[in-house]
Formats: structure tokens, sequence, C-alpha cells
């Protein structure tokens, strides 16, 4: 496994977004916490939610007073094709996990676990499948708590591959989920604990940016800034439905004649089946030059992501399945209008017709799209209680405070 240098954050700068009883209770659990060392582990440093997250959280933690390490593993492509396939049959693709598949799995986090033996954590966070098993294989000096997080849309899983990973997430001390919807009623998990992912409002991605500096930065990916703009930025994945936004798009353009759109994706190191996505992606686009298919490949940063959520007269998260989707966070905390899927993590953030849309078909999407780029000043309504929602309930000063919670009732 590898350590991941996630950077430094400064506690104090999150001061303005937070009241004195919450900054009181940070501090208080951090002086119960002293001496305590945890670790954080996952599949990836870049590309995707959970890494993301992970950039701002750690450090925060970190500066808060806490003794944190974060740890990525380390797999073969085979390796990361077997665990993506964990991550779309738990969220309800058919499918047997073969004893090949099994092997190699497990013998990938046996080799991880090599890299434990000096360990002597008291806490240790494991996010979604990837490491799920490490539990079954530490070599460490000292027996932690072991806190299990997921961060997926586990609402409908394929049986054959829950029963796989319920025999390890069993014997966690704690489990993690977004929404009690994801929790299967029979099962029995320790200390059964919900937190929703955040947004770090202090970020390159979700610092105030003027509108003219993010127009002359998305002009730059042939985006005509004179024209309306619809965007959708996630990986190229079946649940994000890259090809139902274009198929959306297309309605609206019948329509609408000088709309553009833009999928903006990053392509994540734990995600191999992004590429052919991508691709499916391009060949649904075909010839239509009002159609903007940009990567980090293609020079996207955090900063280029802000610039195209602000100068996007309307954000989509079109998705099928969603764990969360912080980029429904990041939009309407930049006052631009969202319609999401009505799925999973999105309901917890978009109230319907009051802070964005949610829609369940390609057809609805194109008419709540034709509703925002024909009456702006719904995005003026809504803007001051998106921002204000996500404010209370997702920017990752919260989200901190959330773990701390749970470390101490372990501890």
């Amino acid at each position: 496994m590898e350590l991941v240098n996630a950077g430094i954050k400064r506690f104090a700068d999150y001061y303005p977004f937070m009241d004195e009883e919450t900054i009181n209770e940070v501090n208080t659990l951090v002086k119960k916490l002293f001496g305590k060392k945890i670790a954080m582990i996952n599949a990836t440093a870049y590309g995707g939610g959970v890494a993301e997250v992970l950039h701002s959280l750690v450090p925060l933690l970190k500066d808060m007073g806490l003794n944190l390490d974060w740890w990525v593993m380390e797999g073969s492509t085979e390796f990361y094709h077997i665990t993506k396939s964990f991550h779309n049959r738990l969220q309800g693709h058919e499918g047997q996990l073969s004893d090949e598949e099994k092997k190699l799995y497990l013998e990938t986090v046996r080799s991880n676990a090599e890299h434990t033996k000096e360990w002597n954590y008291d806490i240790i966070v494991v996010h979604d499948p990837q490491p799920v098993a490490l539990i079954n294989y530490y070599q460490g000096k000292k027996k932690p708590y072991w806190v299990w997080r997921c961060h997926i849309d586990t609402s409908t899983p394929n049986q054959h591959y829950w029963d796989f990973i319920y025999d390890y997430i069993r014997n966690y001390h704690a489990v993690v989920f977004t929404m009690k919807e994801y929790v299967k009623k029979e099962v029995s998990l320790k200390n059964l604990t919900f937190i929703t992912p955040s947004i770090d409002p202090l970020s390159e991605k979700n610092w105030p940016m003027d509108l003219d500096k993010a127009r002359g930065i998305i002009s730059r990916f042939g985006v005509d800034t004179e024209r309306p703009l619809v965007s959708q930025i996630s990986r190229f994945d079946p649940w994000k439905d890259p090809l139902g936004v274009i198929e959306a798009y297309k309605l609206v353009k019948k329509e609408f004649p000088s709309v553009q759109l833009a999928l903006v994706g990053s392509m994540a190191t734990d995600d191999p089946e992004g590429w052919e996505y991508l691709y499916h992606t391009l060949r649904r686009a075909g010839e239509d030059y009002d159609i903007k298919v940009v990567t980090n490949f293609n020079g996207i940063t955090g900063r280029e992501v802000n610039a195209f959520q602000t100068a996007s007269d309307l954000v989509l998260q079109k998705s099928i399945r969603e764990g969360f989707g912080l980029t429904v966070a990041e939009a309407m905390w930049k006052g631009t209008p969202v319609v999401g899927g009505e799925v999973g993590g999105i309901r917890l953030q978009i109230d319907d017709g009051f802070n964005g849309y949610l829609v369940r078909s390609v057809e609805e999407c194109a008419q709540k799209i034709l509703h925002i780029l024909r009456n702006p000043e719904i995005s003026r309504k809504m803007m001051e209680a998106a921002r204000e929602k996500i404010r209370r309930e997702f920017l990752v000063n919260k989200n901190a405070l959330d773990y701390l919670r749970l470390f101490h009732k372990l501890i």
C-alpha cells in the first residue's frame, strides 16, 4: 500500500461556515481522541468522489488535531476490473463472482496486508468494496476498531456479491452508509451509522469564480459562451447515464437549437471500465459539434470543473443509481440550477421544485431542461435555497464532525 500526501488544510479557515457550538464540539471531541492513531484506506488517490472527499477530509481532520494517515491499495488492472464488477453488481447488475476472481481478489488484499505488519492504529476506516477483506488479513501490532464506509447505492444489490462482502463487513466494529435505504433489513451490523459525503467550499473546484473568468476558461474547450450550455460532470459510467443525457439533449435541441452540451469527466485509476464507456459516449455524440466531451486528459482539473459549473445555464446529474452525487452539491453551492435523477443520494440534496428538479426519464429530463432555459429567473429563485441547504448539511466541516462523533463512540 502507498501512503498519500493529501496536503494541508486549516480548520480555522472553515469557521465562517460553522456556528460556535459546532466549533466547540469539534474541539472537545479532538481532545478526547488525543493520542489515538487513525488510518483511512481506499482504492485510489485520484478520480471519483471518494478520493475527492478524502483529499479535503484527511488534511482537515489532521489540522483539527487527529493523528491520521491515508493509505491507498495497490492492485493490477485485472483486480480493478473485478472490483468494478463489485461496484456494478452491488448496485444491481446481474452476474456471478467466479472462483478465479475470488482468488485474485483475495490474493491482492492479502498482498496489501503484508504492508500492515508495523501498523499500530487504534481505528482503521476502510472505504468501499476494494479493501473490505483487509480485516481478515491484517497483521498489525495492535487490534484496532474497524469501520467500513460504503459510498455506493446498495439498496437492491446482487445477492451473490452482497453475500460475499457481508462475510467481511459483519466483522467490522462500525458500518457507515449514506442512507438508510441502502441497508438490507435482514442484516445485523454493529454501530450502524449514516454519514453523507461532502464538498469542500475552499477547494479550487468550489471557490467562488467570476462569471467572465469561467466563460473564458470553458471557451478554450470549444464552448460558445454566447449560447446556452447544459453540462454533466461525472465519471463515464453506465450508472451516470451519459448516453441518456445525450438523448435528452437531442430532444431539447429540436425545440431550442442553440443549446450546447458538455460532458466533463475524470478517468479514475480504479475504473478501467471508464475508458470503454467513454468510447460509447463519443460514438453516441457522433459528429454533433455542439457536444463537447472532455476529460482530465484534455486538461480538466478542479478549476475547469468550477468554470463549467459556474458558467453553465444548468447542470445535470441524470444518474440511474447514485450513492450521493457530489457534483449536485457542487453546482447547488454555486447557485446553478440542477436537474438530477430521482435516485439515491441525489434525493437527499434536491427538494424537487424548490432548489432543483428530480427526473425519472429522458423525456422528463428534456422537459425540465427546456423549462429552465425558457425561464432563466428560476435560477435566481432557487439559488439561495440550494446554497443554504448545502451549507447546513453537505460541507466538509460537517463531514469531519460526523466522523469525530463516530470515532469517539468507538473509543
